[in-house]
């Protein structure tokens, strides 16, 4: 092939990836993907987990959310929940405790899922639960 051939095969390359890039921007833009939060006293499934949270309240440095879980089995639940703050997220406590979230079970059960705030510098809390490729969140407030 002479060098004027694949000048003109690079040229026209570079150009349908420009138009494909240009595309695939277009969609993302317009593509409405914001998820609204849950209410408190919703019934919320997420993934294979069915989950209601009833509230939350501070105790000192700890935030306790009352929730009810059900539908499936898993040793490893609570590792459902995430807690995000204006500054970070932060991971439940896993240290076992009178009527604290462990494990989720098929029958409902009504925990509490606590969080320790004593690192946290700002007020907004959202409450995430994310299973499998679902995710739903539920605004705690301030």
């Amino acid at each position: 092939m002479k060098t004027r051939t694949l000048l003109l095969l690079s040229v026209v390359t570079a150009l349908a990836i420009l138009l494909a890039g240009g595309a695939l921007l277009l969609q993302l833009s317009s593509g409405d993907s914001e998820v609204d939060a849950a209410q408190v006293g919703d019934v919320v499934e997420v993934g294979d987990a069915r989950i209601v949270v009833f509230g939350a309240a501070t105790d000192g440095d700890v935030l306790e959310v009352d929730v009810e879980v059900s539908g499936v089995d898993d040793t490893d639940g609570l590792d459902t929940f995430r807690l995000v703050t204006g500054d970070r997220t932060l991971s439940p406590m896993s240290a076992p405790a009178a009527g604290r979230c462990a494990a989720f079970t098929i029958d409902a059960q009504r925990c509490v899922v606590a969080f320790d705030l004593s690192a946290v510098d700002t007020s907004g809390r959202l409450l995430v639960a994310r299973r499998g490729d679902e995710q739903r969140s539920w605004s705690l407030g301030a």
